[in-house]
């Protein structure tokens, strides 16, 4: 009998002791499913957090960007350089029914070579000021010289400063041989000339907003088709931007003949683009033009094969220039890409269709 209770007493103790484990088992996995599930969780809830960014430019970046004077007239047109690295590009009517480019470049990474670099026009620290940005240039109209120096603009003059340097592919007059770097431009202006590489804030660099999805425009009020765009600026020049459904970007042409770059052999594209309707004057000489760059006027906004009017106004040269949807009156957002602002004389042609 006593041999029996112990045997009974033992089977029970080991039963229960299964039983424990059994228990602490289930426990420690039933803990680690409830652990992995709320990692799987956070992951998921990170993931889904995690901030887009627009890639065209660092919208939180203070670097003050370089606004570079860009040969625009035939044949120069055929040696540009570096545009598609540029954010931001006006194109701005000159003398003799031209235009000069005015592209800006913040914080490229690589030793970009940009050119041809051209002479400055007056008119053209008007889109400096609004971006802090530093003016680089190869000379300039009598106003332009002046204006830099009565204003203090922080400015590289190719006639002076040394990023510059002269190639010739194509035996072209020398007026159209000077190019320059981004590299080359940060050294000068940070270690030579001593400037102030950064700005109060980001947004004293960046006269638009930028949207990091693609702005759709064909559902709102007063939207176009705008596959093609027909901008003329004076007699010597017409610049056309054509809609690759593809890409969802504008292929720029000048003149008819499409733009591209002389080093990489890519076409110059846009994602961007802003006509920005003005007029002008000249000045005493009756020859440079005087663009009435503040004030207020009209416009189109193009981006995704559609176009929406739009109203701009400009306190004064060194505030930014607002664009504002003319329906709402809310001011617009762009598509994340490269943005050209066609500065269209109203007595020119514009086709949008």
């Amino acid at each position: 009998m006593k041999v029996k209770r112990l045997l009974s007493l033992l089977l029970i103790c080991l039963f229960s002791s299964m039983m424990i484990l059994n228990l602490g088992a289930c426990g420690k996995k039933k803990a680690q499913e409830a652990e992995s599930e709320t990692e799987t969780e956070e992951t998921t809830q990170e993931q889904t957090e995690a901030p887009e960014v627009v890639d065209v430019v660092d919208v939180n970046s203070k670097t003050r960007p370089f606004a570079i004077s860009i040969n625009n007239v035939y044949p120069a047109t055929t040696v540009q350089r570096g545009l598609n690295k540029a954010f931001l590009i006006y194109e701005i009517p000159v003398e003799g029914g031209q235009t000069r480019l005015l592209a800006f470049f913040k914080d490229v990474e690589e030793d970009l070579q940009v050119g041809t670099v051209r002479s400055a026009r007056h008119n053209m620290l008007d889109y400096c000021f609004e971006s802090d940005a530093i003016f680089v240039h190869f000379g300039g109209s009598d106003w332009a010289i002046s204006q830099i120096s009565s204003t203090g603009i922080d400015d590289i003059n190719g006639m002076y400063d040394s990023p510059f340097w002269r190639e010739n592919p194509k035996n072209l007059a020398t007026e159209h041989t000077a190019y320059t770097s981004t590299l080359k431009l940060l050294e000068y202006a940070r270690d030579t000339k001593g400037f102030n590489m950064e700005a109060d804030s980001a947004e004293d660099t960046l006269v638009f907003n930028y949207n990091v999805s693609d702005v759709d425009l064909s559902g709102v009020e007063g939207a176009l088709p705008a596959t093609n765009v027909k901008v003329t600026i004076g007699g010597a020049q017409t610049t056309t931007f054509s809609y690759d459904q593809t890409t969802k970007e504008y292929t720029r042409a000048n003149n008819g003949t499409t733009a591209s770059d002389y080093g990489t052999g890519e076409s110059f594209t846009a994602k961007n683009i802003i006509v920005q309707n003005i007029s002008y004057g000249y000045m005493s000489d009756n020859y440079c033009l005087d663009i009435y760059t503040t004030g207020s006027g009209t416009g189109y906004y193009i981006t995704n094969g559609s176009a929406i009017p739009i109203n701009w106004s400009k306190a004064d040269r060194y505030s930014q220039t607002v664009y504002t949807n003319a329906a709402t009156g809310e001011e617009i957002e762009l598509s994340d890409g490269r943005t050209y602002v066609e500065l269209h004389p109203t007595s020119e042609g514009l086709t949008i269709e």
